[in-house]
């Protein structure tokens, strides 16, 4: 049921479909009928979420995401979301299987998240496809996103809050980049840095 203010307006989302039910497969009777308040732009308002994903797939992006996942890091779910939001092909948990789904705010429902249980075997499934693993991390070598080279594919690997990226992910990538910052801090928030990073592929190749 909607969520609905004192006049039955709902708060959030929209409420049911005035008039004539629109004609197409996609339409879910229940929305139609009840309203959809769930977190999705426009074009997808009153769509069944099969009917979202399998539209999604057919414009996915070429660049994947990557989490190293061996302390349960919190912001494994935000950059989930910010995957989904810049449209990820998919997002690649590395190390522990489980992972706090609490920032997704159900974005993982409509983004293809898979996993690996080690290093070795993501950069096996890497060399597979043939898509290129490029660490985000400020380590010695990084270049700056702004500068650096970002294929149409590859996949952006993202270390956890405070150690970031272990010792033999590092070693498994084939470049290095890095965000430019101005202030006191060494490292900016994981979650902050996915969306960053994937704005900027978004911006040369989107």
């Amino acid at each position: 049921m909607s969520n609905a203010d004192e006049t039955g307006a709902p708060t959030h989302g929209v409420g049911p479909w005035a008039g004539e039910w629109p004609d197409g497969e996609q339409y879910d009777p229940e929305l139609l009928r009840d309203g959809d308040t769930r977190n999705v732009i426009d074009r997808y308002r009153y769509w069944r979420m099969d009917k979202i994903i399998a539209d999604l797939d057919t414009r996915r992006h070429g660049f994947h995401v990557a989490i190293e996942n061996w302390q349960h890091d919190m912001n494994i779910g935000s950059i989930v979301r910010s995957a989904n939001a810049f449209l990820a092909d998919t997002v690649h948990i590395v190390g522990r299987r489980r992972w706090n789904r609490r920032g997704a705010m159900v974005t993982d429902r409509y983004q293809h998240v898979v996993h690996h249980p080690d290093v070795a075997s993501f950069r096996a499934w890497c060399d597979a496809e043939g898509v290129p693993i490029i660490a985000v991390d400020n380590v010695g070598d990084a270049v700056p996103v702004d500068r650096a080279e970002l294929p149409e594919r590859c996949v952006f690997l993202f270390g956890q809050e405070g150690p970031g990226l272990s010792e033999e992910a590092l070693a498994a990538a084939s470049s290095h980049i890095e965000i430019t910052q101005y202030g006191s801090t060494r490292s900016i928030n994981a979650s902050a840095a996915g969306a960053v990073v994937m704005y900027e592929w978004c911006r040369r190749w989107a």
